[in-house]
């Protein structure tokens, strides 16, 4: 597809591949695939974004596994690319110069849990689900939510965040130190575990967002949470995208301690009735919730419905029962589904932006009138307590006119954000899709020296590449 950078690099050739797949199955055996079904599956297949195959998918079960793995890649100029899920949505996994997929998803250990210090050493093949079931008993959790059964060393490859992210901050906040196997092999230990360190250069930071480029995770110690005391959530229709995000805005200024705050729009509405077989008025819904004490939380929630009655909102409907916020919020967290199914057979074009909170409610009802004027069916939903929303335009690939459509909204919607100065992704990540934008959002200069920073620590450019920035 057009849209999907190219780099100055070659694919391996037949021989080195035939060498490569030899050796590597000398080593891991059977943990070895060259067959085409398990290398499509380990590239992009959620959106509409080409699939691009690895030519070898291994299966990594320990730090120096993998660090002989990207030995032999490096020795003989043979990419690497890092896999977790699969559950991200702008080419990350995708192989455009072939090459071997890192499947992490057997390195699925939790290492260590110091209660004590509210933290925890995990492998990357964890999923935040399981991370929070073992923890669950020591009353314990953490918090980064992105919807998906995402790796956690996925999350820490895309910077994720998600519908916790107001409160609890995203993963830059949350992850203390890794371990990082970098592109001649060796293996990195970016911190300690101490909450706050003036020791030299930030790696963990320079790693976390990196999505694959520069190195790969192996070992991720992660802040955590107390489980809250109570929890209150519910759902509060409005008449208006406005009047939703200006109860919003509201809120997070009037300094109410929200956990989570989302958006869904009329369309999303629709989906969510339709998959999840709920009842809710086809009007922008804000869910929401609120963690603390039993009259902390009770009193948040009289608060924001107050302020939602300000702006034509309401009934604000909420609970403290656990079995109806986990139904309320499992709708939520279904929306990417239940928006699929609004257009059976059509692709998905998931992207996001985040603009500060001020401008959120005139950048989303602009995304709406775009919506309208190019005929297009497309949902939104958002993490709107942090200014950060996501459109899911459902596009039939074969229709040409529809595509261009879908890429003229995606420029535009991007574009709006920037003017706005906001971001081209808030959680999402760069992958393939949004390479092109960074140079609007940071500057030449700034681009040169994340290239500056590629180029010193993966001179061979074998760690993802095509993705973030252009060799």
């Amino acid at each position: 597809m057009d849209m999907i950078r190219k780099d100055a690099r070659k694919r391996p050739d037949a021989a080195t591949l035939t060498t490569m797949t030899q050796a590597l199955k000398d080593f891991m055996g059977e943990r070895v695939s060259t067959a085409q079904a398990v290398r499509e599956q380990h590239a992009n297949t959620l959106t509409w974004v080409e699939n691009q195959a690895p030519d070898i998918v291994v299966f990594a079960e320990s730090t120096e596994e993998v660090s002989q793995v990207v030995k032999l890649c490096a020795e003989h100029d043979v990419p690497v690319i890092p896999f977790g899920t699969g559950t991200s949505f702008e080419g990350h996994t995708n192989a455009p110069y072939g090459g071997v997929s890192i499947d992490t998803s057997r390195m699925n250990a939790v290492l260590a849990v110091h209660a004590e210090d509210l933290d925890c050493v995990v492998q990357p093949g964890v999923t935040r689900k399981a991370l929070n079931e073992y923890l669950r008993d020591m009353g314990l959790f953490f918090p980064i939510d992105p919807g998906a059964d995402a790796s956690l060393g996925g999350m820490v490859g895309t910077r994720a965040s998600g519908t916790n992210a107001v409160r609890y901050g995203t993963m830059k906040d949350n992850v203390l130190a890794l371990t990082v196997v970098m592109p001649n092999g060796d293996i990195v230990k970016t911190s300690r575990r101490a909450r706050k360190t003036s020791a030299g250069y930030d790696l963990t930071r320079l790693m976390v967002g990196s999505e694959g480029t520069l190195g790969i995770v192996t070992e991720i110690t992660l802040t955590l949470h107390g489980i809250p005391e109570a929890i209150s959530g519910g759902i509060c229709p409005f008449p208006s995208i406005a009047a939703a995000c200006e109860a919003v805005i509201i809120t997070i200024q009037s300094g109410i301690p929200v956990a989570r705050i989302e958006l869904i729009d009329e369309m999303q509405v629709r989906a969510i009735n339709l998959y999840s077989k709920t009842t809710l008025e086809e009007r922008p819904q804000l869910f929401l919730e609120f963690h603390g004490s039993e009259d902390g939380v009770k009193e948040q929630a009289a608060r924001f419905g107050e302020i939602a009655e300000e702006f034509g909102g309401g009934p604000f409907a909420w609970t403290t029962q656990a079995e109806e916020r986990t139904r309320l919020w499992q709708a939520r967290h279904d929306a990417y589904w239940s928006a699929m199914a609004l257009r059976p057979g059509a692709k998905g074009i998931s992207t996001d932006v985040c603009v500060p909170i001020s401008r959120l409610a005139e950048c989303v009802e602009a995304t709406q009138n775009d919506i309208a004027e190019a005929g297009l069916l497309a949902p939104i939903v958002g993490h709107v307590g942090d200014g950060n929303f996501h459109v899911l335009p459902l596009v039939d690939m074969e229709n040409e006119e529809e595509v261009a459509k879908a890429k003229r909204f995606v420029e535009r919607l991007v574009e709006r954000a920037l003017a706005m100065e906001g971001t081209c992704t808030g959680e999402h990540g760069v992958g393939q899709m949004k390479m092109k934008y960074l140079e609007s959002e940071h500057g030449a200069e700034a681009l040169a020296v994340m290239r500056a920073i590629k180029h010193a620590l993966d001179p061979q450019n074998i760690m993802n590449p095509g993705k973030i920035v252009s060799w």
